[in-house]
């Protein structure tokens, strides 16, 4: 049985990174400046320098491409955990409110100091996640406030509570994105919905310090996502500390959550999507589950953005909208599935 398990998830494992290499091969070559493979080989090698090709792969293409991964891997990893910790197959991180969240306290950094951070050191490169990490862990205080009874968290309490904290975010967001100047509510707006256009590689020195740190504590703890689908009272009996330990691997996937969202926008159904792709792939095991879930969160960004900014050119649609267009069908599937 494990032999088979271990098989399954080495298959799905070598497929995805294959289709992860074959997207990022695909967005490299095609966009408005066409390249060929051996174009991109020789600027990656450094075989034959050239201005245009340099300009295009490190400076747009590339950063885009990484950004586009790193979040999906980031939202994919964090959904599984939501969704382990609340045992709630619908409970996602956008749905829940720590999207809304972080991203209302980006909005409240550009509206207040946007143009004012000068520097170019660590501190101007790590403000803007260190905001969204601030408003992720707001959103994550309210709901657990709100959502705690008799000393423990009421999973019940929890996705009611996380769709109005949501709520409330958004339309504060919305409302102070009205006060800003025409430039920077454009920004906002774009940014709101989920967007990676401006991605760079100081974006990507951000949010990766998240993802080393993060990602390995809620690796070691995937045992403990197996064990809190049991009953509380059976995982007490076992000598697990269920509010400590549940606490640490919200705080977490808060964490990564907020990360991701302060480079790419609110971006959601990721964390919703990919937990339920893998568990049907190799099985319901949070060890195998959680490397899967990263993978295919990577994939998903990284051909949706794909499609946003190549299909409906000139125009650039954001790739927040091209993943909604996926992922609300998919979550009124998984609904109407629920009621059966």
């Amino acid at each position: 049985m494990y032999k088979n398990l271990w098989h399954r998830y080495l298959i799905t494992m070598i497929v995805t990174l294959f289709l992860i290499i074959l997207t990022i091969y695909v967005s490299l070559t095609n966009g408005t400046f066409d390249m060929s493979i051996k174009d991109i080989i020789r600027t990656l090698f450094r075989l034959n320098s050239n201005t245009e090709y340099d300009l295009v792969i490190f400076d747009f293409r590339l950063p885009r491409i990484v950004i586009a991964g790193l979040v999906g891997l980031g939202l994919g990893i964090a959904g599984a955990v939501i969704q382990g910790v609340t045992r709630n197959g619908l409970a996602d991180s956008g749905i829940l409110g720590v999207n809304a969240g972080a991203g209302a306290a980006i909005v409240i950094f550009m509206f207040f100091f946007q143009g004012q951070v000068t520097s170019t050191g660590w501190f101007s490169i790590m403000v803007l996640p260190f905001f969204g990490l601030v408003g992720g862990l707001v959103a994550a205080l309210l709901i657990y406030i709100f959502s705690w009874k008799d000393g423990t968290l009421d999973v019940g309490r929890l996705l009611l509570t996380g769709i109005a904290i949501g709520s409330a975010f958004s339309a504060f967001s919305l409302y102070l994105s009205l006060k800003m100047k025409a430039s920077d509510f454009e920004m906002a707006t774009v940014w709101i919905s989920g967007s990676i256009y401006d991605a760079n590689w100081k974006y990507i020195v951000s949010i990766l310090p998240w993802l080393l740190i993060l990602i390995p504590i809620i690796k070691k703890k995937a045992y403990l996502l197996d064990l809190f689908q049991l009953e509380e009272t059976s995982i007490k009996s076992l000598g697990v500390s269920v509010e400590k330990e549940k606490s640490l691997l919200l705080l977490s996937s808060i964490g990564l959550i907020s990360a991701c969202v302060s480079v790419s926008g609110s971006i959601g159904f990721i964390g919703l999507m990919s937990p339920h792709i893998a568990k049907r792939l190799v099985g319901i095991q949070h060890n195998y589950v959680l490397p899967v879930c990263g993978a295919i969160g990577a994939l998903l960004v990284i051909v949706s953005d794909f499609i946003g900014k190549t299909v409906f050119v000139p125009a650039e649609l954001p790739v927040g909208i091209v993943i909604s267009i996926i992922g609300v069908p998919y979550f009124l599937y998984l609904l109407v599935k629920a009621k059966d």
